[in-house]
């Protein structure tokens, strides 16, 4: 649970709002979740109407309660008033949390994902006063663990033909992980 007794979201940074979805959404998150590239490392999608519906709808349904431990947001560009993604945190017994992110292939390589990663793991540590955060990725997903690399994380291991592949066969996966205190002495 967070220490937080209040959300500590909406997270503003120069280009994005992360902030908690809307049924208004609906439209921007099925564009992002039929794109092949989007999904193509992913373990959902590419969605079908319904799936895109049934996600919105839990996503609004699991907003009712304060506090809880999986936060979801949506990943608004501003300028735009445009959905182009998700970002989650899964808050631990322990200080810790998961979180992990999904962005529409046409926002890839603008720096969109390392700016909303980087705004919720400053949060993270810097609001919820976490201890570590930790994510993961397909091996082949270098988009992702370039964004977690940047972040100062560490690749702490790979699990070996961890989950189901799209296609057939097994997936690889790294696992990255942060402190506190490698968060706070990081180069500004």
């Amino acid at each position: 649970m967070t220490k937080d007794p209040k959300p500590w979201f909406p997270i503003r940074t120069e280009r994005l709002l992360l902030r908690e979805f809307r049924d208004s959404d609906l439209g921007d998150v099925h564009v992002y979740a039929t794109d092949e590239q989007t999904v193509r490392y992913m373990d959902w999608g590419p969605n079908t109407p319904e799936e895109t519906r049934k996600f919105l709808d839990d996503r609004l349904a699991e907003q009712q309660a304060w506090p809880r431990n999986d936060i979801s947001l949506a990943v608004e560009l501003a300028e735009a008033d445009k959905v182009i993604g998700a970002i989650r945190i899964g808050l631990g017994p322990h200080d810790d949390a998961d979180f992990g992110y999904s962005y529409g292939s046409p926002y890839w390589r603008r720096g969109f994902g390392y700016e909303a990663a980087r705004a919720l793991v400053a949060t993270a540590f810097e609001v919820i006063g976490l201890h570590r955060v930790w994510a993961t990725c397909d091996t082949r997903n270098r988009g992702s663990f370039a964004i977690m690399e940047k972040l100062g994380m560490r690749r702490e291991g790979t699990l070996r033909e961890h989950l189901p592949a799209r296609g057939g066969g097994w997936r690889d996966t790294h696992i990255y992980g942060l402190l506190a205190d490698e968060w706070a002495a990081r180069a500004p």
